[in-house]
């Protein structure tokens, strides 16, 4: 398992100066990437991986609402071999049959995917988690649709969010999970008041070590109210020192 960054953490500063975000992401220690908009940016992005030794495993690009050829074409050109759907509203995770429609989509974007020799994903966020259906979340629900190649990665922090115990669903969804999102913080919806992982109240060792299949652990933040480069440097010390030291011990 490593540890990549969630590059919409720092949309801001990418906005204004990407390769010069990618090379302070490097120097903070990072060596993977999960990026989104990626189609967009795909050239000046990949010459900025490139530059600084930066790859990207994975990467966030709506698959259900835009061109899925240019995203898959765009995603092998940048070496991105799972691209995850980030996002779809609440209103679709009400009903079994909105449900169905969703993983029926998702799953032919799978098997498009796989003639680039590309992975699909999903990822939650609360409302996944806040609708039961069938006597289960939403979001197990919908597993339970999907194509074995399909994966899920799971933000922890939204499925607590949620009303959910992140352990709980990470045991439930086994194997399908093959990448998290490792954010912390006081647990609302509150984004500004999100914190490094380690400082809030997600069981980040717990977590992490609940996913027996993880390929990835991808610190994000939504928002945070300090610098941005310090708190994503603090996630990542607190991640790699834990891996030498105290992994399995409730942070």
């Amino acid at each position: 398992m490593s540890y990549s960054l969630q590059l919409y953490t720092l949309r801001d500063a990418i906005a204004e100066d990407l390769p010069g975000t990618i090379r302070r992401v490097a120097d903070i220690g990072f060596t993977q990437v999960e990026p989104y908009n990626f189609v967009a940016t795909a050239t000046e992005l990949g010459a900025a991986l490139k530059e600084n030794g930066l790859t990207a495993p994975s990467g966030h690009a709506p698959l259900l609402s835009q061109d899925q050829d240019e995203i898959f074409a765009a995603a092998k050109a940048l070496g991105i071999s799972t691209v995850i759907d980030p996002f779809l509203p609440a209103e679709h995770w009400q009903s079994a049959e909105d449900i169905q429609a969703t993983a029926e989509k998702l799953n032919a974007a799978a098997r498009k995917g796989a003639e680039y020799g590309i992975r699909v994903g999903y990822h939650n966020h609360a409302w996944e988690l806040e609708s039961m259906i069938e006597g289960q979340t939403a979001l197990e629900y919908f597993a339970g649709l999907l194509d074995p190649a399909l994966v899920l990665e799971v933000d922890t922090y939204w499925v607590a969010v949620g009303g959910q115990d992140p352990v709980d669903i990470l045991a439930k969804l086994g194997d399908k999970v093959k990448f998290i999102h490792i954010k912390d913080g006081p647990l609302n919806t509150d984004k500004k008041a999100q914190q490094p992982a380690g400082q809030g109240k997600i069981p980040v060792w717990d977590v992490i070590n609940a996913a027996q299949s993880l390929e990835v652990g991808v610190v994000e933040f939504d928002d945070y109210s300090g610098d941005i480069f310090e708190g994503i440097a603090e996630s990542l010390a607190f991640l790699q020192s834990g891996s030498t030291s105290q992994q399995g011990v409730n942070a």
